[in-house]
């Protein structure tokens, strides 16, 4: 089934001016959306995902209460939520495989609302993205519209703060007004974030967007104050670990659990 808006069946733009053009409401709900206050998430209740990752849960889960991920320029947030199990699903992503990564995005909500007495819509919500010149924003939320277009599931945009809508001009050059969002589980509530802290294993994490000949940005003068050193500390990293064995033993993964303190605690070193 197509994407809808306002329960009415869209056709593929040809750009975000003609999205935004066609549905002034979304525009709106961009501006407020932009000028709500950023929250510094608490990380004894998150879970932060980083670029070209994505997580799911429930209102059920006790270790998670917030989904969060930030540090996005041209990159774009990707919250899907079913209003009737509350299960949502975040994604940050870059355009390396968006075809892909859409459909799995979907599925990992589907498969946790599956409770035939909680009926509900999907709803998605899209945030990141700026004026670049380069136009890798532009072109990322086009793709992001037409392979949620593509999917069988009924999807209701709710929230399209992406591109020219999340622009903002600092000293005269083009900036994302939104870097990063968070979700409230329990409530739904999503709202602009940050997040001090990244982790679990934010370096190792990290170290996977290093693959595949990518660039270290896309767009290095709208990068964050701590975007220097956090690609240091990952280069560092991949310095001291030049081999997968001392990262996984045995080819084996590794696991984290909450603490009763909050903490994201490694099983496989206790």
């Amino acid at each position: 089934m197509p994407l809808l808006i306002q329960n009415r069946r869209i056709e593929r733009p040809g750009s975000t001016v003609d999205l935004f053009a066609r549905y002034p409401h979304l525009q709106e709900n961009a501006r407020v959306f932009r000028s709500t206050p950023v929250v510094d998430v608490d990380p004894k209740c998150l879970l932060y995902i980083q670029q070209r990752e994505f997580a799911a849960t429930t209102p059920a889960d006790n270790s998670v209460a917030v989904l969060g991920s930030d540090d996005a320029t041209t990159c774009h947030l990707v919250l899907v939520r079913h209003t009737g199990s509350g299960a949502a699903c975040l994604a940050h992503c870059d355009g390396s495989s968006t075809w892909s990564e859409v459909p799995l995005i979907v599925k990992a909500v589907t498969s946790l609302s599956k409770d035939p007495a909680k009926e509900g819509r999907l709803e998605l919500h899209l945030v990141g993205g700026f004026d670049d010149e380069s136009k890798t924003s532009h072109k990322l939320s086009l793709n992001l519209l037409s392979a949620f277009q593509r999917q069988k599931e009924d999807i209701h945009l709710e929230t399209c703060c992406i591109t020219e809508m999340n622009d903002v001009l600092v000293d005269g050059a083009h900036r994302p007004g939104v870097h990063g969002i968070g979700i409230n589980i329990k409530t739904g509530e999503v709202f602009p974030a940050s997040f001090p802290h990244k982790g679990p294993a934010e370096e190792l994490r990290s170290a996977r967007t290093f693959t595949g000949g990518q660039y270290l940005s896309t767009s290095p003068t709208a990068e964050p104050p701590h975007f220097v050193q956090h690609i240091k500390s990952t280069i560092q990293f991949l310095l001291e670990h030049p081999s997968s064995d001392s990262v996984f033993p045995g080819g084996q993964p590794q696991h984290y659990r909450r603490t009763e303190q909050g903490d994201w605690e490694n099983v496989n070193q206790t």
